[in-house]
């Protein structure tokens, strides 16, 4: 037995970017900042990296901003590639199964919970995925 699963709580560092597979798949990319502050020293704040398919990016596309205040859960990816000059190059990614928008009591009004179901990464085509 294993388990993947990955639960955040953290604020986006900028925007999110939104674009689409050749079958019109809507993928979401965004970081999501966490920090923690150790019994002695100074505050810490990890980035970790978040992808998001169809109606959960596109609802990431319209109410997330640089400074929103999320709830992701998911589980990690780690993908290689080479860049355009070669290099081999490598990321470790979460991959948004349920997203919840948190903060303000206004911004919570305006939040929609999410869960990716049928539109999970795992039902994509491998050709249609986008990295």
């Amino acid at each position: 037995m294993s388990v993947n699963k990955v639960i955040l709580i953290g604020r986006l560092g900028r925007d999110p970017e939104i674009r689409y597979t050749p079958s019109g798949t809507a993928v979401a990319n965004f970081s999501v900042a966490t920090s923690f502050k150790p019994k002695e020293g100074e505050e810490k704040t990890e980035w970790h990296r978040c992808v998001a398919f169809g109606r959960t990016a596109e609802v990431c596309g319209q109410y997330l901003h640089k400074g929103s205040q999320v709830y992701v859960e998911g589980r990690l990816q780690t993908r290689d590639w080479e860049d355009k000059d070669g290099n081999k190059r490598s990321t470790t990614e979460v991959l948004i199964e349920r997203m919840q928008m948190l903060g303000s009591k206004g911004e919570r009004d305006q939040a929609i919970a999410v869960n990716n179901g049928e539109d999970a990464f795992n039902k994509l085509p491998d050709d249609d995925v986008p990295f």
